[in-house]
């Protein structure tokens, strides 16, 4: 059983910086793609980043700019370097990893992101 886990949440005021880390149990280049989501109060979860096995990388039109999704082969590990933090981005951030064939889809516990003054 493949087990994802999230750290680097917290509490950051407005324009600050967080990186969360997801480390995963088994090779992350065995998954066909890696994403962060969020999950605000009150609202659906959303994607905020993705990284493929090949490199790709995709990113919501909100975090464009802001946020940098990287894979560390070695550490079995995948970060979202999470810059220019605004209250908006205040969520509970999950990892998911994919496979495609069979398909498989694995989810973190979550981490929370504040942001606030």
């Amino acid at each position: 059983q493949v087990q994802l886990v999230e750290s680097g949440g917290g509490l950051v005021q407005p324009g600050g910086s967080l990186r969360l880390s997801c480390a995963a149990s088994g090779s992350i280049l065995s998954f066909n793609v890696v994403g962060w989501y969020r999950q605000a109060p009150g609202k659906q979860r959303e994607l905020v980043a993705s990284i493929f096995s090949g490199g790709v990388t995709n990113y919501a039109d909100s975090v464009k700019g802001r946020f940098t999704i990287s894979r560390d082969d070695a550490q079995n590990t995948v970060y979202l370097q999470m810059n220019s933090l605004a209250p908006e981005d205040t969520a509970v951030y999950y990892c998911n990893a994919r496979k495609y064939s069979p398909p498989l889809s694995y989810w973190g516990q979550g981490t929370q992101v504040t942001v606030s003054s």
